[in-house]
């Protein structure tokens, strides 16, 4: 597809599902239930860390994780007694169970409490080194300077493995791309929506081919690298933002037209 007609698609697809309207079957809607800043970062962090398989269920599995927390999600982290903390083991989402959930929380105390939060400190990070690579990098090895079981670090990609890290690239855009449309949260404020990574998965990866953005054959992180260097292109300063157009063209059918 030439450049123009492809650009002209991508804007469109962009058009159409960057509204309001997209927010409630994703699961972007789960953090769209709060509106302090702690409560929105963890809500969405535990949301992203959940998202992979059918989008109604994982909204539905990220709604049930918040009634565990009393719809409090900040507090609970911070706050929540071994008893309440019990609770968790009820809770089961795949892979994901209520012994992941209770570390990931224990995790998050402790991030919060040195660290001051997520927000803060990929801001910070980001500050200091102005590579997101080496902040995702960094923000795993803190996450899981807490206690925890070993099995629960499969539910946070490793950049420094090579994965492609979907859902942590899927939550930085959540957290900072502002374009006033309602979709995205745009909270940290001093990470420009030029450092993001496009979120790969099967879906994306396999549009991305069908467009001539990506021809790696691996949906690691070479080939987030790679379609996110074509995606700049279209838009140096948001490359993240077609990420819209990539899931509304595997909506639209395109790779049956």
């Amino acid at each position: 597809m030439e450049y123009e007609a492809l650009k002209e698609l991508l804007e469109r697809l962009y058009d159409k599902y960057n509204r309001p309207e997209f927010i409630d079957s994703d699961p972007v809607s789960v953090p769209h239930r709060f509106s302090a800043r702690e409560d929105i970062e963890i809500s969405g962090f535990l949301a992203a860390t959940i998202a992979w398989g059918n989008r109604r269920t994982i909204v539905a599995s990220g709604c049930r994780m918040m009634e565990f927390m009393d719809h409090a999600p900040y507090d609970f982290t911070m706050n929540a007694s071994e008893t309440e903390l019990a609770r968790l083991r009820n809770y089961a989402h795949r892979t994901f169970n209520g012994g992941d959930l209770r570390d990931f929380l224990l995790a998050l105390r402790n991030f919060y409490a040195r660290e001051g939060g997520i927000g803060g400190f990929f801001e910070r990070e980001w500050q200091r080194t102005g590579d997101m690579r080496r902040v995702l990098s960094a923000f795993r090895t803190r996450f899981f300077e807490a206690e925890h079981a070993p099995r629960c670090e499969k539910h946070l990609s490793a950049i420094d493995r090579g994965a492609s890290c979907k859902r942590l690239n899927m939550y930085l855009r959540w957290m900072v791309r502002r374009d006033g449309r309602g979709v995205d949260f745009g909270l940290w404020r001093s990470i420009p929506a030029s450092a993001l990574y496009l979120p790969l998965d099967l879906h994306t990866g396999n549009m991305g081919r069908a467009l001539g953005l990506l021809t790696r054959r691996q949906n690691d992180w070479k080939a987030v690298e790679e379609i996110t260097a074509a995606l700049r292109t279209f838009d140096a300063s948001d490359p993240v933002r077609y990420d819209f157009a990539l899931f509304g063209a595997g909506i639209d059918g395109f790779l049956k037209n």
